[in-house]
């Protein structure tokens, strides 16, 4: 999937937990896409750098990338942030 498709993807998402759970649902090709793209609370460094770098230092309620890992492209909603 090329990163214009997740450009129109992000767009269509804006920045809607919901509609950002259902398009994790249909696009996705991670485990996660059962849940909605939920992937959990995890600490710093637990995954990939790219990653990392977005989940701990972006703005939070907000849909981010395309982002691109080893592992592909991902858009990425931070929900919430403890510090």
């Amino acid at each position: 999937r090329r990163t214009s498709s997740y450009n129109f993807i992000k767009a269509d998402i804006g920045n809607d937990p919901v509609k950002f759970a259902e398009a994790a649902g249909q696009y996705s090709a991670c485990p996660s896409s059962a849940k909605g793209g939920a992937l959990g609370q995890f600490g710093p460094g637990q995954m990939v750098k790219e990653f990392n770098d977005v989940v701990f230092n972006d703005e939070v309620g907000v849909v981010h990338g395309p982002i691109k890992t080893q592992f592909g492209y991902h858009l990425i909603l931070i929900t919430d942030r403890t510090d």
